[in-house]
């Protein structure tokens, strides 16, 4: 494969994209379990949920901040690298990015002060409507980033004037695009998976190490219990997802399946090495008729494969063949581990089960890794289009963009991120090895000050003299 300015720059921006993305994808979620840790706080009296809310609130706060770095870097390079694309559909990216940063990012910016300093400076109520504000304004920062990569996926609503310029013509098509309503809750309830199995992994290390078994028991309980709920809701709507891309990208399609030939009664391949060159499978599992019925509701139904697109049509197909495995493996691995352990805490049997608490612990990374691999499956699947169907990717970079350039930024951006990523993990191990103890503050009050405790002050008090004495 040659090496040119634009595959660098495919890289460069595949690169940004993706260790950006682990961040949104745990505090989206880790917002929300503030607010309902806040208002368990405030209903119940319980000074568990006040510990927990102050121990995760300080995890959110360096994520948040390595997300917000992360992420402006991404908005240069559509002017640096790709200019093209900006000046083409800049009329109808450039509002959706801009309304993600005027309802989303100003919303969860300003009240997120609120969590980090205005504790005992406002009352109770306004502090858990801060919350409420912050989850809300990055579930709306994922919404517009969705409406406007949905898009990209499958443009509606638009015309293409004479100079080539895409011309919006219905905002309403664009933004209730039912590609959209599918994929932005696939990608929201991903991001709550992710968050519920750190918060579970982290209570099933403490306990594990025999500490704060309260905090940990309550973070093992809510992580796996939201979970067991979660992630069948998420497999119905990846089938959503699927359909959609059965329907409207069937190169894609086809790429996922690794079907080369057009099937009727088509067989679903499980595992396989699919070879470009020879354009067959090798060492392939394969179940008859499933094929069919994932791909149309029908035992018999005749399915494309890629031959049927020309060759310059077609996505890679290595990326989205595995990844794709490797996503469905991580969701059905999070499914057994939320359902079991939830059976087990129903019972009052989970701490003892050693080998649960094992596989929760080694479950922390999974939901990045599921992540990741679907939004693997979503863009490089959709090559060899930027706005599929419409533009293609060589067709949106800069014009004359020497490869030197791209190479040096791309060194560069490797080089900083990859200390960002260092001291950033560094930073948030520290604070999860140090546990929930470290949350408290001497002048805090613990629990509903209205509410008398549920547990015992005592206790409290003297966890925040062990911290502060």
């Amino acid at each position: 494969m040659e090496i040119t300015a634009l595959l660098l720059s495919r890289v460069q921006f595949a690169g940004t994209i993706s260790f950006h993305i682990i961040f949104p994808a745990f505090t989206v979620g880790l917002a929300a379990y503030l607010c309902f840790l806040e208002g368990m706080s405030l209903k119940t009296g319980m000074s568990v949920y006040r510990r927990l809310f102050e121990f995760w609130l300080r995890v959110f706060a360096i994520a948040f901040g390595l997300g917000v770095v992360t992420g402006i870097v991404m908005a240069f390079q559509f002017g640096t690298n790709w200019s093209e694309l900006s000046r083409r559909t800049g009329s109808i990216q450039g509002p959706l990015l801009g309304y993600e940063s005027f309802t989303a990012f100003a919303l969860e910016a300003s009240f997120f002060g609120v969590l980090m300093f205005g504790r005992n400076r406002v009352r109770p109520g306004f502090y858990f409507l801060a919350c409420f504000m912050v989850a809300f304004g990055t579930t709306m920062s994922s919404f517009w980033i969705m409406v406007n990569n949905s898009w990209m996926q499958w443009p509606v609503g638009f015309i293409v004037r004479e100079d080539g310029v895409y011309e919006p013509t219905d905002w309403i098509a664009i933004i209730f695009s039912p590609v959209a309503w599918v994929r932005f809750p696939h990608m929201l309830l991903a991001a709550y998976l992710t968050s519920a199995f750190c918060v579970a992994a982290t209570g099933a290390w403490h306990l594990l190490r025999g500490r704060f078994k309260s905090e940990a028991g309550v973070m093992l309980r809510t992580g796996l219990g939201l979970a067991a709920i979660l992630v069948p809701i998420q497999i119905g709507f990846g089938h959503l997802t699927g359909d959609y891309v059965h329907d409207k990208q069937p190169a894609k399609f086809a790429a996922i399946e690794g079907r080369w030939n057009d099937e009727q009664q088509a067989t679903e391949v499980l595992i396989a090495w699919p070879d470009e060159e020879t354009e067959q499978n090798y060492f392939q599992v394969g179940v008859p008729y499933l094929g069919s019925l994932i791909g149309s509701m029908s035992f018999t139904s005749k399915e494309v494969g890629l031959r049927s697109f020309p060759v310059e049509d077609r996505p890679r197909v290595l990326i989205p063949f595995f990844a794709f495995r490797i996503m469905v493996g991580c969701g059905l691995l999070m499914l057994f581990l939320a359902w079991v352990g939830t059976a087990y805490s129903w019972a009052g049997r989970i701490e003892q089960q050693r080998w649960l608490l094992w596989g929760t612990f080694c479950s922390f990374p999974v939901g990045f890794i599921a992540t990741l691999t679907g939004w693997f499956v979503a863009e490089v699947g959709r090559q060899p289009w930027t706005v599929y169907g419409v533009l293609r990717t060589a067709e949106a970079a800069t014009p004359f963009l020497a490869k030197s350039q791209v190479a040096f930024s791309l060194a560069l951006f490797g080089v900083v991120y990859s200390i960002l990523f260092v001291f950033g993990s560094i930073y948030i191990y520290v604070l999860l090895k140090r546990g929930p103890i470290q949350g408290l503050r001497p002048n805090d009050v613990v629990g509903n000050p209205k509410r008398p405790l549920s547990e015992s002050h005592d206790t409290a008090m003297a966890a925040t003299q062990e911290r502060f004495p």
